[in-house]
């Protein structure tokens, strides 16, 4: 018996060993970069001239980001499958329809801090994601073509709804949107963009043959405005206005935002009588907002003291949509009808 009761534990003891390390291996080792990035510009913000310094390497970041974001997509991706009309129009449809929607029913509710209100809203206005929306999709056997026009549309078209969509909401927040963002956005975002696709013929190769030192660099860029944010908002005092009982109301009112979301792009799909591979790429474009494009994006539209709180929910929104999708996204593919 204390042999066979030995094995039982060791077994039980295997079995949550074996839990606990997929429970680690669900959170992004990303995600745990960014919250050391936070933590860091906690205890040792950028103050004064470094501030500004921090701030110039920032904008130089960004620049970057959306220069390798030019050079990366291709025109081919967007062409193809755009004919699927139908498909296309609702993952913009959800991305810029309902989210926004979503995101202004969030920000009204009575007695919401205006912090959490600002960033649950920016966070509704932003572009879907492309490598995980694309990635999730193909576990899933969808459509995956489908999911590579759909996500770099999201993306391109996002330079220009994101900022219009928050100069137009975003003000009974607090945060205005100033026209002189449009000056930012021309400069920083579709210049650097424009020149990626223009130079992609010559430099696309190099590019794609590189794509984790390009990876990282995007990776690193972000940390970079990241840790910029966060040091203007410590000294703006972002722990004052955004105390841990306002943190654990923004996760939860990110899982019930993804939950809804993941629930009605679903349900679109059937209502549109999408194929099934189809209503995989809705799924999962149409329920994901891009932290690769949100940062920047917040770094262009707001001043620096306001983008750490602007970014919060985005932070947290992008882990569970990661986390809640792989789950999807095995659960779909075990269910899928198999060729022969």
């Amino acid at each position: 018996m204390g042999g066979r009761e030995a094995r039982a534990a060791g077994s039980g003891g295997g079995r949550l060993t074996q839990a606990f390390a997929r429970l680690l291996a669900a959170f992004d080792a990303y995600i745990l970069a960014l919250l050391a990035t936070v933590a860091l510009a906690s205890l040792l913000p950028a103050e004064g001239q470094n501030g500004q310094r921090a701030e110039a390497a920032a904008n130089a970041a960004i620049m970057l980001l959306f220069f390798l974001h030019g050079a990366k997509l291709s025109r081919a991706s967007l062409i193809a499958g755009a004919s699927n009309w139908r498909l296309q129009g609702a993952v913009l449809g959800a991305t810029f329809g309902l989210f926004p929607l979503l995101g202004e029913g969030i920000a009204a509710w009575p007695g919401l801090p205006p912090p959490v209100a600002s960033g649950m809203l920016f966070l509704t206005l932003l572009p879907s994601t492309v490598q995980s929306s694309v990635a999730f999709t193909a576990i899933a056997r969808g459509n995956v073509a489908g999911a590579v026009c759909a996500a770099s549309a999201s993306n391109l078209l996002g330079l220009v709804i994101t900022p219009f969509l928050a100069m137009l909401m975003m003000r009974a927040q607090g945060i205005g949107v100033g026209l002189d963002a449009v000056g930012k956005i021309v400069e920083q975002l579709f210049l650097p963009f424009l020149a990626g696709q223009l130079l992609r013929p010559r430099i696309g190769g190099w590019v794609a043959a590189h794509r984790r030192l390009v990876g990282m660099v995007d990776r690193g860029s972000i940390l970079l405005v990241v840790y910029a944010a966060f040091s203007a908002a410590v000294a703006g005092g972002i722990w004052r206005c955004l105390p841990p009982a306002q943190l654990l109301l923004v996760g939860v009112l990110a899982a019930v935002l993804l939950a809804t979301v993941l629930g009605l792009t679903w349900a679109l799909g059937r209502v549109l009588g999408l194929a099934r591979a189809d209503a995989i790429v809705l799924l999962f474009c149409g329920s994901k907002k891009s932290l690769a494009s949100g940062v920047p994006l917040a770094g262009v539209l707001f001043a620096p003291a306001q983008v750490g709180l602007v970014v919060v929910p985005l932070m947290l929104f992008h882990q569970l949509q990661l986390m809640a999708c792989a789950v999807i996204a095995r659960t779909l593919a075990a269910s899928s009808p198999r060729e022969a």
